[in-house]
């Protein structure tokens, strides 16, 4: 019933912005007026920029969006369109609007890549009324084919939305797009289900439906995982005696998934000895076997243990992957064994595993927090040699020491490189140095040239950043400063900065988000 009443309002969302698209089409037309080839041609990155800008600063439905857009109208690539999508994921309204807009083009046909990224983007919004809608155009006007990878995306965006029920449902309504629910469909159900936690709604669906379907062990073997990661390694045994009751053949998967969840709920020694009866049963132990095993370990403290792991690993010819190493390094930093963790990035290489940006962060996020700045920098060469770009942590971290130490100098040397290495600075690094700056003595004005230049750059500042550097403007009593940086933001390219003008004046109250938040504690 819910989902009835759901369509039927989408009805009126989807046509607003058919007849909103329409409408400025026809009074504002594009510059193709007969049908030419388009530019298939990469698009430069500026060009994905200034339309993902638009988007962005032109998000509420009142914004005249299509008229901002028929400028690019001549420059519009199925590459171009599908770069902007992805670049856009937490704009629904905007993406979806951007999309009819190109549709209109005369000659332009999407790529099933961006029906794909726009029915992804809409989930993720929680844009569920239009994204049904848009389902229900598409297979009415047969514009676009739906498959099964479709109805995937929107089982995983209510899954991630905390909505299992209305997961459910979209399986259900599967034959109405004329797709037979098929056993792979509903392991990619029970699979999104279980990653979100919602493993009682998925066993629950099981159970009702599990007649019609012949289930293999990759199918319990998901729900197996599934009671392990939430530390329910009774029920997650249950569900293993039902497939060896049905005579499902076992393999190194569905073993693996009850060793993770006997793991996860504190009975190593029961894993451990499964571990070992496993050859019985005419089923080899792969890496992920001993993987699911370092892991506890380092979970328990245990290095000793972990090690020999790993040695018996290198007996049986098996390689951890990144991810198992990663854990490994991650406890030795923790535990201050720093140089061992450096021993295993080497390993790691010469047994054929790149470290990747997690590998290294996690050892410079211990040279940064012990202030060890000439060790920091020089793990950032030996990235960039090892052919691993530093990352926004990498630079986060990194400026942030140099300027709590006050290496001004290097800082400077460090943000200039960035650029040359392919990384731009996002409105968190700004911050670090903005922050980090006010913090210093005689250091406000280049704090306020960073943040003229990240204004400059259409990057719209946190609010805690605004309020930081006003407070610190007003200490020193250089109020002519701060309107001085307001009447920038108002002549900024982008609607969000000049809307932020205000709280640079103190008109408005300063709130900040708790994703700000976070970003500036984790760095």
């Amino acid at each position: 019933m819910a989902m009835r009443s759901l369509t039927s309002k989408t009805r009126t969302l989807h046509s607003l912005f058919q007849s909103l698209c329409t409408s400025k089409s026809h009074s504002h037309r594009h510059p193709l007026s007969t049908l030419t080839p388009l530019n298939q041609n990469p698009p430069l990155p500026g060009l994905v920029n200034e339309i993902s800008r638009i988007l962005s600063d032109q998000r509420n439905p009142h914004h005249d969006l299509e008229t901002s857009l028929n400028a690019f109208s001549s420059k519009i690539s199925t590459n171009l369109v599908e770069q902007v999508l992805k670049r856009c994921k937490n704009l629904g309204f905007s993406a979806h609007r951007f999309f009819l807009w190109a549709k209109r083009i005369p000659g332009f046909e999407h790529s099933q890549e961006s029906y794909h990224i726009l029915v992804d983007i809409l989930g993720t919004s929680r844009q569920f009324a239009i994204l049904w809608d848009f389902l229900i155009e598409m297979r009415e006007s047969h514009d676009f084919e739906i498959n099964q990878e479709i109805i995937w995306l929107v089982f995983r965006s209510y899954s991630r939305a905390n909505l299992p029920s209305d997961a459910i449902r979209a399986f259900d309504r599967m034959a109405e797009f004329g797709l037979r629910p098929s056993v792979d469909d509903l392991d990619k159900l029970l699979y999104v289900l279980c990653k979100c936690k919602h493993v009682k709604c998925a066993q629950q669906f099981f159970d009702r439906v599990k007649h019609k379907f012949e289930a293999k062990a990759k199918t319990y073997s998901i729900l197996v995982r599934g009671w392990g990661d939430i530390g329910e390694a009774v029920e997650a045994r249950k569900v293993f005696d039902e497939m060896l009751g049905r005579g499902s053949a076992l393999d190194v998967l569905a073993y693996n998934s009850l060793l993770e969840a006997l793991c996860k709920g504190g009975n190593v020694d029961e894993a451990y000895k499964m571990f070992r009866e496993i050859g019985s049963h005419g089923v080899e132990p792969d890496a992920c076997s001993f993987a699911i095993f370092i892991r506890a370990y380092c979970e328990a403290n245990n290095i000793h243990s972990v090690f020999s792991v790993l040695d018996r690993m290198k007996r049986y010819d098996l390689v951890p992957n990144v991810f198992t190493y990663n854990c490994i390094i991650k406890k030795l930093c923790k535990n201050g064994k720093v140089e061992d963790a450096y021993q295993l990035l080497n390993e790691m290489m010469e047994r054929g595993v790149s470290p990747d940006a997690w590998s290294y962060n996690t050892i410079l996020a211990y040279h940064c927090d012990h202030s060890e700045v000439n060790r920091a920098t020089k793990l950032i060469s030996i990235m960039v040699k090892d052919n691993c770009l530093p990352d926004r942590h990498s630079y986060n971290m990194l400026l942030k020491l140099l300027v709590r130490v006050g290496r001004f100098d290097r800082a400077t040397e460090i943000w200039e490189s960035m650029g040359e290495r392919g990384f731009y600075p996002s409105v968190s690094t700004y911050s670090v140095m903005i922050h980090g700056l006010c913090k210093k003595k005689g250091k406000l004005e280049e704090a306020c040239r960073y943040f003229e230049t990240m204004i400059d750059g259409g990057i719209p500042p946190y609010a805690s950043t605004i309020e930081m550097l006003r407070n610190r403007l007003i200490g020193f009593g250089l109020l002519d400063h701060i309107e001085i940086l307001a009447a920038k933001m108002e002549r900024g390219t982008s609607c969000s900065i000049q809307e932020l003008a205000k709280e640079m004046r103190g008109n408005k109250a300063c709130v900040r988000s708790r994703n700000e938040e976070t970003e500036l504690e984790s760095e």
